[in-house]
């Protein structure tokens, strides 16, 4: 069984992976299990450039194969913010609960037809120094008036999906099955069982 590398440390992303990746064969490391690596700054302007950065910056810190990802909420309403900012929207120690207020400050009167958003997650794969695989995962939906829920992490509990008529704060396990994450993941998985 092949190890691959996730470049994070944020827990809820490595329990997520980890539920998406669980019958496929690879044997997951994270940051966690590493020596300390200083962390790059995120300079890129897409989630992709970010991700592909990421997986090759920790490529050259790591033999073997990376996998990283960048991941975010796009707000229509808000000329997509905080996008490629999401974890340092208003700055990198801002609390959610303070990057929750300032949304809803920004969207106050704004009625929900207008309060689209959605999650994306780019993530790529480095092998070495070649990029050997990149997807998109994207969930769309609208940004509540209040928060809701206890469950994910980061803007779920101001982040609605219709589908289950719920945040997905409150989604429980089905958030497993239908997170940007997810499906970025999914493909993943599909790649990476075809390489078997």
């Amino acid at each position: 069984m092949r190890q691959v590398l996730l470049a994070t440390t944020n827990p809820g992303k490595v329990l997520e992976v980890r539920t998406v990746l669980r019958d496929v064969p690879v044997q997951l490391l994270t940051l966690a299990d590493l020596p300390p690596i200083p962390e790059p700054e995120e300079t890129g302007d897409t989630f992709e450039a970010n991700a592909r950065l990421k997986a090759s910056y920790y490529a050259a810190a790591h033999a073997g194969v990376v996998v990283a990802e960048d991941s975010g909420l796009e707000i229509d309403a808000l000329q997509g913010e905080p996008g490629v900012r999401s974890a340092r929207y208003l700055s990198p120690h801002a609390t959610y609960g303070e990057r929750f207020a300032e949304i809803f400050r920004r969207l106050d009167g704004v009625p929900d037809a207008h309060r689209t958003a959605r999650f994306v997650c780019a993530l790529a794969v480095v092998d070495g120094t070649s990029v050997r695989f990149e997807t998109r995962g994207v969930i769309e939906g609208r940004i509540a008036h209040t928060p809701a829920g206890t469950g994910g992490f980061g803007y779920d509990p101001i982040f609605v999906y219709p589908p289950l008529g719920c945040t997905l704060a409150d989604a429980g396990d089905a958030k497993d099955a239908v997170s940007h994450r997810a499906h970025a993941f999914g493909a993943f998985a599909r790649w990476w069982q075809g390489l078997e």
